[in-house]
This record gives C-alpha cells, sequence and structure tokens, in this order.
C-alpha cells in the first residue's frame, strides 16, 4: 500500500494539489487515531504501522510541494 500512497503522493506533488494532501494527511491521522484507540482481543499494530509509513510519506509530498514554492518564489493559498 505504501507504493500506492507514494504515486498519488507524488501526482498530488507535481499537480501542486497542495488541499489534497492535506486531506490525505487528515484522513490517514484519523484513522490511526481510531485505530491506536481501540483494544481487545485483535492486533493493530501492524496497520497502524502502515498508515504511520504512510503518514511519513504524505508528510515528506508536503515538504517537497512547500520547498518547490520556495524555489520558484509562489505561494499558494491554503
Amino acid at each position: 500500500m505504501s507504493n500506492a500512497i507514494a504515486q498519488i503522493v507524488d501526482a498530488y506533488v507535481r499537480l501542486k494539489n497542495r488541499r489534497g494532501l492535506d486531506e490525505l494527511m487528515m484522513h490517514r491521522q484519523r484513522l490511526a487515531v481510531d485505530l491506536k484507540s481501540r483494544s481487545g482481543a485483535y492486533d493493530f499494530s501492524l496497520p497502524i504501522s502502515k498508515i504511520d509509513e504512510e503518514i511519513a510519506i504524505i508528510e515528506e509530498g508536503l515538504s517537497r510541494l512547500k520547498a518547490e514554492a520556495t524555489d520558484t518564489g509562489t505561494t499558494r493559498p491554503i
């Protein structure tokens, strides 16, 4: 799944779609909070680690997008 997220993030960065990246990040963060709050018979450590990996990929994409905006001297509204 991380490869798919990396491709999605790359597309958003290429298109300079900050809103899309922000929404993707918020969704993954909500998933992480939900999974971390669960307890019981199931072990959620694997899906939590996958979500954390995806969050790191999205953060890297946001950093790339910010760096590109800084390099070109343009900023886009959030």
